[in-house]
């Protein structure tokens, strides 16, 4: 595969992934990941200091999948949708079969009753793999650029 069929297809995994988002299909988020992966969302200082432990943090598909049916059936949040604004998408090259990837996002969250604001801003930095000529996560670090998180994060970023 060509650089270029790689950066065309990484492309559109950005986009897809915050369409599922934004779309409220969350049970098929979970697709998105390898099944062996890697999702955490970090503030930006504790990414940087090297801090281990993450707002969320996930190992697996199936830990994605578990945030997901709790998201539907146990937690209770009031009701609000995100809308991803993707940009600056730098597909970083190819190592070991692994590409890298960073991409800056800003997203804006509607509660149900009207009020909207930004509710993060940040970077993706990705581990890519393609698993039958389909680009996956293997690893997805939410970097928020902010040192704290505005009440609660109940839907992915």
């Amino acid at each position: 595969m060509t650089f270029e069929e790689a950066e065309r297809k990484i492309k559109n995994l950005m986009y897809d992934y915050a369409h599922c988002i934004d779309d409220d299909r969350l049970e098929e988020w979970p697709e998105f990941f390898t099944e062996k992966c890697f999702y955490q969302v970090i503030s930006r200082a504790d990414h940087e200091a090297g801090m281990p432990v993450g707002v969320i943090t996930c190992i697996s598909r199936g830990m994605l999948v578990d945030r997901m049916v709790s998201l539907r059936n146990a937690n209770i949040y009031e009701p609000h949708v995100y809308r991803h604004l993707l940009s600056a998408i730098r597909i970083r090259g190819e190592e070991d079969s692994v590409w890298h990837a960073q991409t800056s996002y800003t997203v804006i969250r509607t509660m149900d009753e009207g009020d909207v604001s930004v509710f993060s801003t940040g970077k993706y930095v990705d581990k890519i793999v393609f698993e039958a000529d389909k680009p996956m996560f293997h690893s997805r670090i939410c970097v928020f650029d902010s040192r704290r998180v505005d009440t609660l994060m109940v839907i992915p970023i």
